[in-house]
């Protein structure tokens, strides 16, 4: 395979649909293959159906830790979206490069591929590592298996690049996050009698309410951190379902709710507490009527936020990299907590912005593209050098 440019390598990376619900196979299978004429080895990362995987690949010397550079490769739906190009095959128009996951994440994917070469083709003193995950749209989730492995490795990497779109700004935090489904079981019957039933929506209802309580708690100005935005741990319910007929007393509701908790925060607090007035307000009055009754809390994912100090030798290096050292933060969330978790420091900066990631008619532009490869090679020529 010839060298190919970023702009190449992203129509290529567009026309694989890797949807979080769908295989990411044939695009990693692509990239290890790309990498291999190049010259650079690959391991694959399986999920358990072998139906996804991330690929984990080292240029330079294997005996120092080096630098990772690390992306997603799933993108979110186009379901009900009114796109104005097939949105699985890369348009260019007026400068800007359309289709989904052209800003969130595939531009920087592209632009990390075309600068292998000038990764080998130079005698780098610290290695470069990419890291392509999988499922990092639906909560981080198959990322954590490769982390795993990498911090067994006796040389673990001393930095940790993650490419979300920030506009090519330098960002230092995010929020983490915890998402999960409450389910609320309450005793049917006639709503003649709905008084000797336990309406499961009514109970569920209560339990939101208390979660909007505890928001307005956390939004309180002791609690606020000015470097985010909003300033404060969030806690909101996005998914509600329940009942069966209107003169039925429902027996079951369920919804879920999520906390976008500041770095510090341990969003856990707002489940406990939930589970606190569960167990202590609801479950006695459920139960006076029905023994069988209950209230159920499920995780269904979680990540930790980011909160990588400014005055780091992670941040510093950044600021070379970027031009800048105005940091910032992003509202979105990114793998770079887990990253941290393992003892691998992360910063995050990349092409594009997610004010056109998730919607329709996505794009990064050519300027931002650009400016990316051109980070990519400040990048390579600091391996060069590195001690």
């Amino acid at each position: 395979m010839n060298e190919l440019s970023s702009r190449a390598l992203l129509e290529r990376l567009i026309g694989f649909a890797t949807v979080s619900r769908d295989s990411n196979l044939a695009m990693i299978e692509f990239i290890r293959d790309y990498l291999g004429q190049q010259g650079v080895q690959s391991e694959l990362f399986y999920n358990d159906e072998r139906t996804k995987a991330n690929l984990f690949a080292t240029i330079g010397p294997q005996d120092r830790g080096g630098i990772v550079l690390s992306g997603h490769t799933d993108v979110v739906p186009v379901d009900g979206q009114a796109w104005t190009v097939d949105p699985f095959r890369l348009v260019e128009k007026d400068g800007r490069l359309y289709g989904r996951g052209t800003a969130d994440m595939k531009g920087f994917l592209a632009s990390v591929l075309a600068a292998v070469p000038h990764f080998t083709g130079r005698e780098l003193q610290m290695p470069v590592h990419l890291a392509f995950s999988y499922d990092e749209e639906i909560g981080c989730l198959g990322v954590r298996p490769m982390l795993a492995e990498i911090a067994k490795r006796p040389h673990k990497p001393v930095l940790c690049l993650i490419g979300e779109p920030t506009a090519l700004k330098p960002v230092l935090g995010h929020k983490g996050k915890l998402a999960m489904r409450c389910c609320v079981k309450g005793a049917p019957c006639h709503s003649a009698y709905a008084p000797y039933g336990v309406n499961a929506i009514q109970y569920a209802a209560k339990l939101i309410n208390c979660l909007e309580e505890i928001g307005d708690e956390l939004a309180q100005p002791e609690h606020h951190d000015t470097r985010f935005d909003p300033p404060y741990s969030t806690v909101q319910t996005g998914v509600i379902k329940g009942g069966r007929a209107l003169n039925i007393v429902p027996a079951e509701c369920e919804f879920d709710f999520e906390v976008r908790a500041l770095p510090g925060f341990d969003a856990n607090r707002v489940a406990d507490a939930l589970q606190r007035y569960a167990d202590e307000d609801l479950l006695p009055r459920m139960q006076a009527i029905k023994p069988d009754t209950g209230i159920r809390l499920i995780p269904l994912s979680a990540y930790p936020g980011l909160a990588t100090p400014p005055d780091s030798d992670a941040a510093r290096l950044l600021a070379t990299l970027s031009g800048s050292d105005d940091f910032g933060t992003v509202a979105f969330g990114t793998e770079g907590g887990l990253f941290n978790e393992v003892g691998i420091p992360t910063v995050v900066c990349g092409p594009g912005s997610m004010d056109q990631g998730h919607k329709p008619d996505e794009f990064v532009s050519v300027e931002q593209l650009a400016g990316c490869d051109a980070m990519l090679r400040r990048l390579a020529a600091h391996l060069t050098t590195a001690s």
